[in-house]
């Protein structure tokens, strides 16, 4: 009858086993926080982790009946469209860069900015053009915080006095 010997834990594997058990509750965390650090209800996940890397689509603003294809050409009907180019910023990456061509339309109303698209709004001299995380009110009234689809961080409070454009359409 042999009998063996309980292994005894080194220190590395004391290190690893706390790395592996931090890396898991992150990857919790992560499953239950959407990209503003909103916390997710359990039934809006519904692969693993797909809460974490989906972002909300843009509002179906163009309707099928407007969109007529030839054979020579496309035509879209839209009041008041514009065509609009991006800078080389990458923070729209891989969605927008500086050799995609938007269509936008003014914004008017309020009503017509929805979680999901993509504005153009005005910080300082710049246009800054991200989509919208998040819509709500404070003391001050309506706003909405929007997010570079590849960038880390927020860009805090845009006010609707701001926002000049809604993108409708990306053309590559």
């Amino acid at each position: 009858m042999s009998s063996k010997k309980p292994r005894r834990f080194d220190k590395a594997d004391i290190i690893f086993s706390i790395i592996l058990i931090i890396l898991v509750l992150v990857l919790i965390i992560m499953l239950f926080l959407d990209s503003t650090g909103t916390e997710t209800p359990l039934s809006k996940i519904t692969t693993l982790g797909a809460s974490v890397f989906d972002k909300q689509s843009p509002s179906d603003v163009v309707q099928e009946q407007n969109i007529r294809v030839y054979s020579d050409r496309i035509v879209i009907y839209v009041d008041n469209a514009s065509v609009s180019r991006y800078a080389a910023t990458k923070s729209m990456d891989p969605l927008l860069d500086s050799t995609a061509n938007g269509i936008e339309i003014p914004v008017t109303s309020i009503d017509q900015i929805h979680i999901g698209d993509i504005i153009a709004y005005e910080e300082g001299d710049s246009l800054i053009v991200h989509r919208v995380v998040k819509i709500s009110q404070d003391n001050q009234g309506w706003f909405c915080i929007t997010k570079g689809d590849n960038s880390p961080a927020d860009d805090g409070k845009v006010r609707f006095s701001q926002i000049k454009f809604l993108t409708i359409a990306i053309v590559y």
